[in-house]
């Protein structure tokens, strides 16, 4: 009977833990749905923003425009380097934290062994917690940031982008964060974020990801999206100097940017739990149902002893 209780409490506890794995995920997919239109909402003034400066790149040669954002740096001139990871606050996602603080310890490893000074600035609880402990050198932390990220945490990380970069304390800023491939697939990229790239600063074609469902089950549907710079007139005049007007305009470009990196962080985070917490609550039903056929056979062995006590008595009598 000892066997019997703890084998009814171990599936108790399977149960209890099946039904916060299973809340678990669908408040990551609720999450992921509400990253995805936040996505949406914030792309009409990235277009809008890149039509002006696709606009200005027509009008200028911008590799002859003087500008600190714009500056190149050759490979051999480059000193410091400063790399941005981007990783979350909390567990239970799968190897989403593993796989980006392996991809910066790498960077890390493969600059420092160039001879380069590298300064770390890292955003969410593992990947300070990571670096930390092996006592890198950390110059910022972001921690408890919006699980849905914003443009007041993009502005906190592009200024201090922007203050080292432009007082010439890093002549080069990467970025390491996680690009969302599917609901049970990401990857661990490298970015270069500063200086900005002439050559990007034209719209490339997009994909926005759409959460649909089908047959009851949760898939993700690309949906390549290309900007359309016809709606802005090629003889529109600026009243301002071209130049001034992309100066101005350059440091809303990389915070854009910015922003949509940690979007695309955050939904590969929530996916990845969302698909961890699935597999979770697969594995618990397995787990009861062998349980359970553990608890039968048990059960059913304890009543074949019981009836073989009672015949062997009647027939001692």
């Amino acid at each position: 009977m000892a066997n019997l209780k703890s084998i009814r409490d171990r599936i108790q506890s399977v149960k209890n833990t099946r039904k916060i794995t299973e809340a678990m995920r669908l408040v990551a997919a609720a999450k992921v749905r509400r990253a995805q239109e936040q996505v949406t909402s914030s792309r009409p003034f990235a277009d809008a923003l890149t039509r002006v400066l696709h606009s200005l790149e027509k009008r200028l040669k911008l590799e002859d425009v003087d500008l600190p954002l714009l500056k190149k740096v050759s490979d051999s001139n480059v000193k410091n380097v400063a790399i941005l990871v981007i990783s979350g606050d909390r567990g239970l996602c799968g190897g989403y934290n593993n796989y980006v603080i392996k991809r910066a310890q790498s960077r890390f490893n493969e600059l420092s062994s160039l001879g380069l000074n590298v300064k770390l600035i890292t955003t969410g609880q593992k990947s300070t917690q990571y670096f930390k402990r092996r006592n890198l050198p950390i110059i910022e932390s972001y921690i408890g940031l919006n699980q849905i990220p914003t443009a007041d945490d993009s502005s906190k990380i592009a200024d201090q982008l922007l203050s080292l970069f432009l007082a010439e304390e890093v002549d080069r800023v990467e970025i390491i964060y996680t690009r969302f491939v599917s609901l049970i697939s990401s990857r661990p990229v490298v970015q270069t974020l500063l200086p900005l790239d002439s050559q990007n600063l034209s719209s490339q074609d997009d994909e926005l990801f759409r959460l649909i469902d089908i047959d009851g089950k949760l898939a993700v549907q690309r949906q390549v999206v290309s900007n359309d710079f016809s709606q802005l007139p090629e003889e529109m005049i600026f009243e301002q100097d071209p130049t001034e007007i992309l100066q101005a305009l350059l440091p809303l470009y990389l915070n854009n940017q910015l922003l949509r990196v940690l979007q695309e962080s955050a939904a590969s985070e929530l996916a990845a739990r969302m698909t961890a917490m699935s597999n979770a609550s697969e594995n618990a039903n397995d787990l009861m149902r062998s349980l359970t056929l553990s608890y039968n056979k048990a059960r059913q062995a304890a009543i074949t002893q019981e009836l073989l006590e009672v015949v062997a008595g009647a027939n001692a009598i």
